[in-house]
């Protein structure tokens, strides 16, 4: 019989701070809960089925988590006094919050999710979790029962968005409801088990000054960038995976004119767009009988009836680029994009290659000229070694010289070494050329601002 049911007044709870740099990943915020026993480990195993039993899963998703986790630990020292369970008042309360994150949260992450300082969190199976600090790449504590319960948890991600996970359907990006960003992967194509990739929101609001403050560029770069997204320039934003790619857009969106219609395209929707006029959609994938799947370039399509003056699209992957630099060419200038490369270079030819799979017919020749027309600006961001994520190159795509796109560097990050902590130092260059994209500077009388940013002049 459930007998959990009575609501008593919501206990607040205070805010869970991040850590601090001086703060080691084993900090008590971090850690997981303290393994019980091997002997006692059949008692509370047993203990927590009972306390299942008595609650009613209704009523418990309804309850704050401090109230819920008040409840529980009551009824933990119930059950427990009835059936002679030897437990502590300590191995109580850790019974009834592991119990609390089970019910109204994801159960061992919770920790790892309320601490702003972890901005990934990568799961292979129930024993090994990893999370990055600061951009450093560490094993966390933190340990599930054993594999159903990541297995659970990875569902229970899945169906907030409506999305499911499981053999016949191994394969799943998500978002969590803070704007996490979750991928996971099932058994048979995880062979030890389900893993769970999150990327986590940032609650704090990055903007150019933010990153020239953190050393991820600097203020001429700043300013270069900034008159890029006020004259309507089309950027692309180049890196690797954790490179920063969403930090840069998310930043670059930040200065688009409040009265302009926005469509944005992403597979899992993890932008932070902030103007009023924003029209978010997001890719669906196949059903259970394989059908209903809609795609980005689907959306890509449709984006382009709808009116939009700029088009964002979260990721370009797949034959969707083709349709991307057809919208460039055709009146919506300032849109954006992010494509994974190493070089701004390479980023043209992930391009070009990405236009051939879905339109194999097209001579190489046309294809670069629709990318030398279309693009403007690609910026380069980057993971050092040290952790830190910086903006390595700003290239011009400058036009096409008989079958190759000639481009030049507007900005490129000269390493010049390491300071006594380890972080990297270096400084930003420039030729200070002016653009080919120079008159349309002028239209928007920023001109003259770009050449003396060039010349380290941020005024």
């Amino acid at each position: 019989m459930k007998t959990f049911g009575r609501r008593p007044l919501v206990i607040e709870e205070a805010p869970t701070e991040p850590l601090t740099p001086a703060e080691d990943v084993a900090s008590p915020r971090v850690q997981a809960v303290r393994p019980f026993s091997p002997g006692h480990e059949a008692a509370v195993e047993r203990l927590r089925l009972k306390v299942l039993d008595r609650v009613d899963p209704v009523i418990a998703s309804d309850l704050p988590q401090p109230a819920l986790r008040q409840q529980l630990e009551a009824l933990v020292n119930e059950v427990a006094n009835q059936d002679r369970i030897e437990i502590s008042g300590r191995e109580q309360a850790q019974i009834a919050e592991e119990l609390a994150h089970d019910m109204v949260g994801y159960g061992p992450l919770e920790p790892l999710l309320a601490d702003d300082s972890i901005s990934d969190i990568m799961i292979n199976g129930p024993y090994n979790v990893f999370i990055e600090v600061r951009g450093q790449l560490r094993k966390s504590p933190v340990r599930f029962r054993d594999g159903a319960q990541v297995a659970a948890i990875a569902q229970k991600m899945a169906s907030t968005v409506g999305r499911r996970v499981d053999e016949s359907s191994p394969l799943v990006d998500c978002r969590l409801a803070d704007g996490s960003r979750v991928n996971v992967i099932f058994p048979p194509l995880a062979i030890d088990g389900a893993c769970i990739s999150i990327r986590k929101f940032a609650k704090r609001k990055v903007d150019f000054q933010g990153m020239v403050e953190g050393g991820s560029m600097s203020a001429p770069v700043a300013r270069i960038l900034e008159i890029a997204a006020r004259c309507r320039l089309n950027v692309v934003i180049s890196g690797g995976t954790g490179s920063g790619k969403t930090t840069m857009m998310n930043a670059m969106s930040r200065l688009i004119d409040g009265r302009e219609r926005i469509v944005t395209i992403e597979d899992a929707a993890e932008l932070q767009l902030q103007q009023p006029h924003v029209v978010r959609l997001e890719t669906r994938p196949p059903n259970l009988e394989g059908r209903g799947e809609i795609t980005q370039r689907d959306l890509m399509r449709n984006a382009l009836r709808m009116r939009p003056d700029r088009i964002i699209v979260g990721e370009v992957r797949g034959a969707e680029a083709f349709d991307m630099l057809q919208a460039m060419n055709t009146g919506h200038d300032g849109s954006y994009c992010t494509v994974h490369a190493n070089t701004a270079r390479d980023a043209v030819t992930r391009i070009e290659n990405m236009v051939l799979m879905g339109q194999a017919a097209l001579p190489a020749r046309a294809i670069r000229t629709q990318i030398a027309s279309a693009v403007d600006i690609i910026i380069q961001v980057e993971r050092m070694r040290d952790g830190g994520r910086r903006v390595s190159q700003v290239s011009e795509v400058r036009g096409l010289e008989g079958e190759v796109i000639t481009m030049n560097d507007i900005f490129a990050f000269e390493y010049q070494g390491e300071d006594s902590t380890g972080r990297i130092r270096g400084r930003w260059n420039s030729p200070a050329i002016r653009p080919g994209f120079y008159e349309r500077l002028e239209y928007f009388g920023l001109g003259e601002a770009w050449m003396r940013a060039l010349q380290g002049d941020t005024a």
